[in-house]
């Protein structure tokens, strides 16, 4: 199911009024960012490289806004994002996944509060295999039954070739492939969370250090599979469709379905700041964020592959940081 949802079942309220922009449906309750004066200075964010690519286009939308803000993205993982705002080395944590407890104690610690989440963007993370590839529909049993080496999904049998999963001829004594992300990455722990039921990875699995590497090992790779935002997707990969249970009803990684929450792995994906709750976030921060959240940021979702924020979900998170 679709983790930290609260949205699910919006599309149905604003199905009516959503209107195309590119790959995907923009709400039109998105509000038009407005310029203010006086905006200048330096920011940094770190952590998700998921988020890597958006976070620049989000930058560069910006600074053409304030030509006197300098903005400087380091993406190596979500795991770099907590200690980064706890140092203060940075004033924006993107991150895949939620913060864990843990992270969140560390960062009250230091501050009185804790660190303030906003979903900034919606993605079905895809499970992608060589563009040549005949399998269409994969249940998370199967995937675990791939990519653990603990089936917690409670798969019987190991599936190492793509025989175990039914294909004929050629694909029948393949060995699979197996492509992920290393330890630091958000989309490597939501995989395993969902996927895999918090099962262990396979050592055989071909760690990398971005989500572009994982789809590019793919690709060259005819007997590959490898899950990454459905916003790294290229037309020499394919994204399969996946089901809940073996015997249910396959779902794709589609905008519909990930509003939907039927697609089975799909997040919102975040940025953190400090907020201190008894103070107004300063106009260097605050602007970038209401940016982020306006109609012109999340036409840069929509660009960058993955899918945009209902107006209320923009609305709701903007109010809980004062910003609305």
């Amino acid at each position: 199911m679709f983790r930290n949802a609260t949205f699910v079942g919006i599309l149905l309220a604003t199905s009516a009024l959503i209107s195309k922009v590119g790959a995907a449906d923009l709400d039109p309750g998105l509000k038009d960012y407005k310029k203010v004066s006086g905006v200048e200075g330096s920011l940094k964010s770190i952590g998700s490289d998921t988020l890597n690519n958006l976070m620049t286009l989000w930058a560069e939308g910006y600074s053409k806004q304030y030509p006197n803000v300098k903005i400087e993205i380091e993406g190596k993982g979500s795991g770099t994002a907590p200690p980064a705002l706890i140092a203060g080395t940075a004033q924006f944590g993107p991150m895949s996944r939620a913060m864990r407890a843990n992270e969140q104690d560390d960062f009250e610690k230091k501050y009185g509060y804790k660190a303030t989440q906003m979903r900034v963007a919606v993605d079905a993370l895809a499970v992608f295999v060589s563009k040549d590839n005949p399998i269409t529909c994969l249940s998370l049993p199967q995937i675990d039954a791939m990519f653990s080496k603990t089936r917690k999904r409670g798969m019987k049998n190991d599936v190492k070739t793509w025989g175990d999963l039914g294909l004929k001829g050629e694909w029948a004594s393949l060995p699979i492939s197996l492509y992920g992300r290393n330890s630091a990455s958000g989309t490597y722990g939501y995989f395993k969370e969902v996927a895999m039921a918090d099962g262990d990875y396979k050592d055989s699995v071909k760690e990398q250090p971005g989500s572009s590497a994982v789809v590019q090992g793919i690709a060259s790779d005819k007997s590959a599979i490898g899950y990454s935002g459905i916003g790294y997707r290229t037309a020499d990969v394919k994204a399969i469709d996946v089901s809940t249970k073996d015997g249910e009803s396959c779902h794709n990684p589609s905008q519909d379905e990930a509003y939907a929450g039927t697609y089975p792995i799909t997040r919102f994906l975040y940025v953190y700041v400090n907020k201190n709750p008894g103070r107004a976030m300063e106009p260097l921060r605050a602007e970038f964020v209401k940016f982020v959240m306006s109609k012109q940021g999340q036409e840069g979702t929509v660009k960058d592959g993955y899918y945009p924020l209902p107006a209320a979900v923009a609305s709701e998170d903007l109010t809980a940081l004062g910003l609305n």
